[in-house]
């Protein structure tokens, strides 16, 4: 046993090794983003230096904090996770606090906050979680509170009914409490407010958790005990994957963030350490200070980024780290999963929420006290979606910018930065497909490699629709644009094709123009700007068809985009309704046998 004296010396080494590899992570991000800027300003200014031309290379600047940082932060997660043996272990020392039987010594509650929500689905999520914690003998330690901001009566009534059938079903093992509030201020941030004014002193943690949010009881346990072995930390983060669903959109996307996540998360994790991401659910924080420490301002004025804050999570986190409270993730995939929006405009949609709420962050950069790398990091959630108008603009200052005489340099600079923009996906491909366990559970070397190719090519057409909706969002909160917190379409019914055009008429537009545009100034390098004329000026049969239930199944059959809890699945049956694919449109009872396998 470690005494007083070598405790310290380690955390004053531990604290020495964050600081260098912070300094080493920060040298490289900034020196890949100057070489790409001076590539840029010497193919802008071969002919000598002008307006545009300084223009573009600004906000050729804007767009480089996230592409150099993903791709520093993917280098480094497949070195960990191939040259490594325990990789998350290595970022996260936490994890090896614990052995995994240590005795429960204090209540968490699970917060679920919900509004407007399918009752059916929240049952099912919540009796496949309360069961697990009730078959482990650990029950007795957790009570559930469903936390509703609904305000039509049917759903209240259905909720009510959803945590009287709960209690029954669980009796005195597992306590269950449903409050509606009839105040719905702070949206969710103030949800949870609400409940720590309440009973937050009857607990000693509190696991949040969404309304599409799973998480295995062996994932809550362990989020527990990490808890109780690690004073310091505030609030700890699971990974969040996502579960099959018939909807190819959200499968699609779901393939792409499983590749992306594990090498990005883990590459973040080393330099990140005690300054860790908090997504906002499937997490546990540690009441007492998250409730003294963390209680969001209101921010003065009557802009749309005034008021109560929409991305409460990332600024608890800060504030968390400024009461002297560490914030962790674990980087590794384990038990705690998420339902991913099923069409386009609902992605958007929730995007545009974010969006908002990052902007927020604006009016909040100089608040006392915070440490630099938490400033650091509220400056990145803004540069997030900055960068969206910033590469829109570039692309327009071209096409009224002289052509050059060369493109071989700017050539260079697409293929350099489309490199760096999908290195954290290609990292965890090759680690994948080094691994012939993984590669069974992904559905072998050719589906892999087919899923990818579909995921890169979908995520190409996407990105233009998607910036073109920032951007446009952007524009029109001078004008008072704003996005409210409503309830999410989670069910995989599809999209018409009306209401696909009356969300992306103005991209189509605006796809054809450009592409008119392009054909007149550089009709040579249609190789180049082709991903983005055609995502644009498809749009909307774009969003049609990855929205058709009929176009998942066929995936699902084929095994493309499949990721690993398919192929795992237990020989359960709770198991079965959450993991296959059919299970997430409410089709689990047309699943042929053995669809999983």
């Amino acid at each position: 046993m470690p005494n007083a004296f070598q405790l310290a010396a380690a955390s004053v080494a531990a604290r020495e090794t964050l600081r260098r590899r912070r300094v080493v992570f920060a040298s490289l991000v900034i020196g890949t983003a100057l070489l790409l800027l001076g590539l840029m300003a010497t193919a802008l200014f071969a002919q000598g230096v002008d307006a545009l031309g300084v223009s573009i290379l600004a906000l050729f600047a804007l767009t480089l904090p996230w592409t150099t940082i993903g791709f520093w932060n993917a280098v480094i997660g497949f070195y960990l996770m191939h040259f490594t043996r325990d990789p998350a272990g290595l970022v996260a020392p936490h994890l090896r606090s614990i052995r995994g039987d240590e005795p429960l010594t204090g209540s968490t509650a699970l917060l679920v906050c919900i509004r407007h929500e399918d009752t059916d689905r929240l049952e099912r999520n919540l009796g496949f979680m309360l069961d697990g914690l009730v078959r482990t003998g650990q029950s007795r330690w957790f009570h559930l509170y469903m936390l509703s901001d609904s305000d039509l009566p049917e759903i209240i009534e259905g909720e009510q009914q959803v945590a009287a059938r709960l209690s029954e079903r669980f009796g005195p093992q597992l306590q269950i409490t449903h409050r509606r509030r009839e105040s719905h201020e702070g949206y969710k941030a103030g949800n949870i407010r609400d409940f720590c004014e309440r009973w937050g002193t009857l607990h000693r943690f509190a696991i949040v958790l969404d309304a599409d949010s799973v998480m295995t009881s062996a994932a809550m346990l362990r989020l527990v005990r990490i808890m109780q072995a690690n004073q310091k930390i505030g609030i700890l983060q699971t990974l969040v994957t996502g579960l099959p669903s018939t909807s190819p959109f959200a499968r699609v996307f779901q393939f792409g963030m499983r590749l992306g996540m594990r090498s990005y998360t883990l590459g973040a994790a080393s330099w990140q350490g005690d300054c860790g991401p908090y997504w906002g659910h499937n997490a546990i924080l540690r009441l007492a200070p998250f409730t003294e420490h963390c209680h969001l301002p209101v921010l003065p004025g009557d802009s749309p980024l005034s008021g109560h804050i929409l991305s409460h999570d990332q600024l608890e986190a800060v504030l968390m780290r400024r009461a002297g409270y560490e914030v962790r993730v674990l980087p590794d995939e384990d038990g705690s999963w998420e339902e991913n929006p099923p069409t386009m405009p609902e992605f958007i949609r929730r995007d545009l929420r974010w969006c908002q709420g990052n902007l927020q962050y604006l009016k909040l950069l100089k608040m006392p006290g915070l440490l630099p790398v938490s400033r650091c990091q509220l400056w990145l959630a803004i540069a997030m979606y900055v960068g969206a108008p910033a590469w829109l603009g570039m692309i327009a200052l071209g096409l009224l910018r002289e052509p050059p005489a060369d493109f071989t340099l700017f050539k260079v600079l697409f293929a350099a930065t489309m490199t760096m923009c999908f290195a954290p996906k290609f990292a965890t491909l090759g680690d994948v497909l080094m691994r012939p366990g993984l590669r069974r559970d992904y559905g072998g070397t050719v589906r892999i490699l087919l899923s990818a190719a579909l995921e890169v090519g979908f995520s190409m057409l996407m990105a233009p629709i998607a910036a073109v909706s920032i951007t446009l969002f952007m524009l029109g909160l001078p004008f008072g644009r704003q996005i409210g917190w409503t309830a999410q379409q989670r069910d995989a019914v599809g999209l018409s094709f009306g209401a696909a055009a009356q969300r992306l008429w103005v991209h189509t537009l605006l796809g054809l123009v450009m592409g008119l545009g392009f054909l007149q100034v550089f009709p040579d390098t249609w190789l180049l700007w082709l991903p983005f004329v055609a995502g644009l000026a498809g749009a909307i049969p774009l969003a049609v068809v990855s929205a058709d239930p009929r176009l998942g199944r066929w995936l699902a059959d084929s095994n493309l985009c499949r990721i690993p809890e398919e192929a795992r699945l237990p020989d359960k049956p709770e198991y079965t309704v959450l993991f296959t694919p059919f299970a997430s449109a409410g089709l689990a009872a047309a699943a042929p046998a053995g669809a999983a396998e």
